[in-house]
């Protein structure tokens, strides 16, 4: 079976880039098409693979990160004018453009979803987070309104749908009419390992931005009088550390080794935000350290209440305070935690995309697959 993979665009390492790497390792004989790419942004690990991009690599300066977002209007016709022809599977790594690439009729497009277009239905929202002029604002919602409409039509193009989380699937399900199975991304839980003493301090891992809601966490714990750790950069830094109290430490970027030994000697993370997935809580997991999180999006998925971290379901400084008080009072067992966040390492993840991918050449196989699932009294779209 000839295998390509697709992705948005390769100009910063994140999450998706990690996936993308684990997709390449799952399919080591399989190209890589994408909008644009800049080796100089990128990690050495991408130099040697057979990358194919799209008339957009010519915009040269437009393709540096963030001026990316200025060629909105162009990626559904660079996508679109794609040949695939020659792949029986094609593999898209999407949050925003790739999956509407135009496959041969009679090969299988498979579509994993980090999330539908953020900044396209979540317009408000990413306007209010991000730094946009006025002429911009006044510009953008008529071009998202034609954006969407693209997003609704080019889904038909996917096969299969698979999400990162069941926050995604839902997400799937509302805007595109779509059932997706669900398969959490990999995770190098191998790192990362418990450590004997644990000390008194509470931890957020975050960049410093408004919607990763740190400023929850701070004012919390400016309440709370406890020791809390902040490790991370971002534009509202500033405004952040003049809202803490002493008892609140700004570490600004650390090393990934100083990063495991905090995730490990930790009371517990705390978790503001709303991921569509969130690695950092199965890190801290991995560690062998609970998360107190807010009861929402890929935390549902990865943090079990009670066991392996406490939930609040308000996003307030009430109910944060509320939870580290009740997070006081269990008892964590840390080789449960740790055989958790065991559940979601990147050997699973191949081991269940590889199985998904064949299953699609055999379709009765995969619905015996899912019956077998139900009957296990799992999720029916858990992979």
């Amino acid at each position: 079976m000839r295998v390509a993979l697709v992705h948005d665009y390769l100009n910063q390492m994140g999450g998706a880039e990690n996936v993308l790497l684990t997709l390449h390792e799952i399919f080591p004989g399989a190209p890589i098409y994408t909008s644009f790419y800049r080796p100089e942004d990128m990690p050495p690990a991408f130099r040697d693979l057979d990358i194919r991009t799209t008339i957009l690599q010519r915009f040269g300066p437009f393709t540096r990160y963030p001026r990316h977002q200025r060629l909105l209007p162009f990626y559904p016709v660079a996508f679109e004018d794609l040949d695939l022809r020659q792949y029986d599977i094609v593999i898209s790594n999407s949050s925003a453009w790739c999956k509407g690439v135009i496959t041969r009729e009679d090969s299988r497009h498979i579509c994993y979803c980090l999330s539908p277009m953020r900044f396209a239905w979540n317009t408000h929202e990413y306007l209010a987070g991000e730094r946009i002029g006025w002429v911009a604002r006044k510009l953008l919602p008529p071009l998202l309104t034609r954006t969407r409409t693209w997003d609704v039509a080019s889904s038909a193009r996917v096969d299969d749908f698979v999400a990162i989380s069941r926050a995604v699937a839902s997400r799937i399900r509302k805007f595109y009419r779509r059932e997706a199975a669900v398969l959490f991304p990999p995770v190098d839980t191998t790192q990362f390992a418990p450590m004997r003493d644990v000390e008194d301090y509470f931890l957020v891992v975050s960049r410093l931005v408004p919607y990763k809601r740190v400023d929850l966490a701070i004012q919390a714990f400016n309440r709370l009088g406890l020791p809390l750790r902040i490790i991370g950069e971002g534009r509202d830094r500033t405004r952040l550390e003049s809202m803490a109290q002493p008892n609140i430490r700004f570490l600004g970027y650390v090393s990934d080794e100083e990063r495991r030994r905090h995730f490990a000697r930790c009371q517990a993370l705390i978790f503001p935000g709303e991921e569509d997935f969130g690695l950092v809580p199965v890190e801290t997991q991995a560690s062998g350290r609970p998360v107190i999180a807010y009861a929402a999006g890929g935390a549902l998925d990865t943090v079990l209440d009670g066991k392996t971290g406490v939930f609040f379901t308000e996003r307030t400084v009430e109910a944060l305070c509320a939870a580290v008080e009740r997070f006081r009072a269990v008892t964590f067992n840390s080789d449960d935690i740790v055989n958790h966040a065991a559940t979601f390492d990147t050997a699973v993840f191949k081991e269940k995309l590889a199985a998904f991918v064949a299953s699609t050449a055999n379709p009765a196989e995969g619905s015996r697959g899912m019956d077998a699932a139900e009957s296990q009294g799992n999720p029916p779209n858990l992979l």
